[in-house]
């Protein structure tokens, strides 16, 4: 073949002439970037110099794709919180600005996952199907833009739905000790929202990666983990993470809120967040206050707590209702931090650890607990027996201490004492049980009917059972009014109270042993 040569060579020239007119027509531009250099790094936060236009809480990287937030901008320096592993960085490492806040992945694509606070997966399922980004730090609902806290958010807990309600769109505080059951309420509550059209978002901040573990195994095995998004900053993670963490969560549940959606989100603990922030500002040489905590500690926990609302209708109606929780120290709920949160949240339901001793669980305190909705956030059959329950139980608390020391009572002082600890005896409830509105109104009604009185105490547990079935019997009618009616009729109550009382009749001591 004579002519491959030829042929060969007009291909070459052909691309060579291609190569000089893209090259001809290449036109170089300039991008101006700016380049810092780290000063100092300490643990979690970092000093960088030569970033002069960079603002306040912009999000600047590392090498190693190490991402940080611009959270001192002084004259000279920038102070940094770091947000990953930063054990690499050294003294003299280039930083870049990326000119944009820090922000999280939200939508549908994360429900039944378990990420960080950067939106990154921790369950290996592979990466977080999302198109949509929200900046962590919101401004919270104008006034205007809210509506009033009317529709209750059943936790599937006697105590809490009976005596201290919570609406959706409101921030009740959960707060005890260390070991008294609260993130055994919050996660309760969770799997109670199944199949009411709520979608929950729940984040652990500073746990025990143990800890959380277990939680999300929970919400798996109970098939909590459809509707609920799980953000993780653990124990080891930098401080930095456990800050951030509370405020990407409440834009991923904010971006559900304002579909039209019902959502739910708890904060576990927020303990942590403060000593995370506590731990950031004394490294970042911001003047200390009371116990240490800089000034602005009341400022970071009430712009996360303020996002959490009920929307106007004309806004499609969704709901934020958060339940942080705070842990005690020697049961003393007036410190610096509880105190901060019990003036910015709605309410607070308290753990008790005598309770917890004595077994009675939840150990809610009912005498220190409070919902300042009421019974607003209640349905009606609740707010018909909530007000007699909670003075019966108040009484007999108050006579209890002194039926201890065996002093002699009048009967009116032992039959408030009998009908307490039947009161008693039915509000605990195991864990991962919640009962449904029927079942709670049953056994609230006979409670307050004193259809409980005659039972033995020991017998409390069988007899609360029995009931609870036997709400499966109430009428449809009936139980449809218990969403619907203003009040509960008498027929109704009537109705009820007869279901329940045939339920406990082989609960009633025989005539021979009550001689």
């Amino acid at each position: 073949m004579p002519n491959a040569p030829d042929s060969l060579q007009r291909v070459f020239d052909c691309a060579f002439e291609r190569i000089s007119q893209v090259r001809d027509a290449f036109a170089p531009q300039l991008t101006p970037r700016e380049v810092g250099t780290i000063s100092t790094v300490s643990t979690g936060i970092a000093t960088v110099s030569g970033l002069p236009s960079v603002g306040f809480e912009e999000l600047v990287t590392f090498p190693g794709g190490v991402p940080g937030i611009a959270f001192n901008v002084d004259e000279d320096e920038v102070g940094v919180v770091l947000l990953g592993d930063y054990w690499h960085l050294q003294a003299g490492d280039t930083v870049e600005r990326t000119g944009r806040v820090m922000d999280v992945a939200v939508g549908d694509g994360l429900l039944g996952r378990v990420i960080d606070p950067l939106g990154r997966p921790l369950d290996g399922q592979g990466p977080v199907a999302s198109t949509e980004r929200l900046p962590i730090e919101r401004p919270a609902p104008p006034i205007m833009d809210r509506a009033p806290v009317t529709v209750p958010l059943q936790t599937g807990l006697k105590v809490i739905d009976a005596l201290v309600p919570i609406g959706r769109g409101q921030r009740e505080l959960i707060l005890g000790d260390r070991q008294t059951g609260k993130t055994a309420i919050a996660i309760d509550t969770i799997l109670n929202q199944r199949g009411k059209n709520v979608l929950c978002v729940y984040c652990a901040i500073g746990q025990r990666a143990a800890a959380v573990a277990k939680a999300v195994a929970v919400l798996r095995e109970q098939g909590a983990m459809a509707y609920t998004v799980v953000v993780v900053a653990e124990g080891n993670d930098a401080p930095g993470l456990a800050y951030i963490a509370p405020y990407a969560a409440t834009s991923i549940a904010e971006h559900f809120m304002e579909t039209g959606r019902d959502v739910l989100i708890v904060y576990d603990d927020l303990t942590q967040h403060a000593r995370a922030y506590r731990e950031l500002s004394l490294l970042l040489r911001r003047p200390p206050g009371r116990e240490a905590f800089p000034g602005d500690i009341f400022y970071i926990h009430s712009r996360l707590l303020e996002r959490a609302t009920h929307l106007r209708p004309e806004l499609g109606g969704g709901s934020l209702t958060a339940l942080p929780i705070i842990e005690t120290e020697a049961q003393n709920i007036s410190a610096y931090i509880p105190t901060n949160l019990i003036s910015i949240t709605d309410g607070q339901v308290y753990l008790s650890p005598s309770l917890f001793e004595l077994g009675v669980l939840p150990a809610v305190d009912v005498g220190k607990s409070v919902s300042r909705v009421g019974g607003k956030a209640q349905r009606a059959p609740y707010r018909a027996v909530a007000g007699d329950l909670k003075l019966a139980y108040a009484q007999f608390e108050e006579l209890e201490t002194f039926a201890r020391f065996g002093a002699r009572m009048d009967e009116d002082t032992g039959r408030t004492i009998t009908h307490g600890r039947r009161i008693r005896a039915c509000l605990k409830q195991p864990e991962f049980a919640p009962v449904s509105v029927p079942a709670q109104i049953a056994i609230l009604l006979a409670l307050t009917g004193a259809l409980f009185d005659p039972v033995p105490l020991e017998q409390m547990t069988d007899a609360e059972h029995a009931v609870r079935e036997a709400a499966a019997n109430i009428p449809a009618d009936v139980r449809a009014r218990f969403e619907t009616a203003a009040q509960l009729s008498d027929d109704d109550r009537l109705t009820i109270m007869d279901i329940a009382r045939a339920s406990l009749a082989r609960f009633q001591p025989t005539h021979e042993e009550q001689a």
